[in-house]
């Protein structure tokens, strides 16, 4: 687990009702070297999970669905038969904020547990 995951599984996400700049690319490609496969692209940053098959699929979106409730900071979900993808971006603001990295960590770290 690198530093940056370590720190952002022990945050919770705060309210963000707009007002606040989103974060810049550097910032937001340095908070992506410490994640996992993780992109960024047309505004969200994202990742696909693949599994074995479409119940461990639909497993892991619901937990990911727990994390997205207990933060209240939600992501854009798609499923397929084997396949999740997950994209965040901090609607309010029309951008990425510490919000979505701290849920990206958490959702990679239901992996690890």
């Amino acid at each position: 687990m690198s530093k940056i995951v370590a720190e952002l599984i022990r945050k919770k996400c705060v309210p963000c009702e707009g007002g606040v700049d989103p974060m810049k690319i550097g910032d937001i490609k340095l908070m992506l070297n410490g994640l996992q496969d993780w992109d960024y692209s047309q505004g969200f940053i994202h990742k696909s999970y693949k599994f074995k098959d479409h119940y461990m699929a639909v497993s892991f979106l619901n937990a990911v669905a727990w994390i997205s409730h207990r933060e209240d900071h939600h992501p854009n979900l798609e499923i397929g038969y084997n396949e999740v993808k997950v994209k965040y971006q901090t609607h309010a603001i029309s951008g990425i904020s510490e919000n979505d990295f701290i849920c990206a960590a958490k959702v990679d770290y239901l992996l690890d547990i």
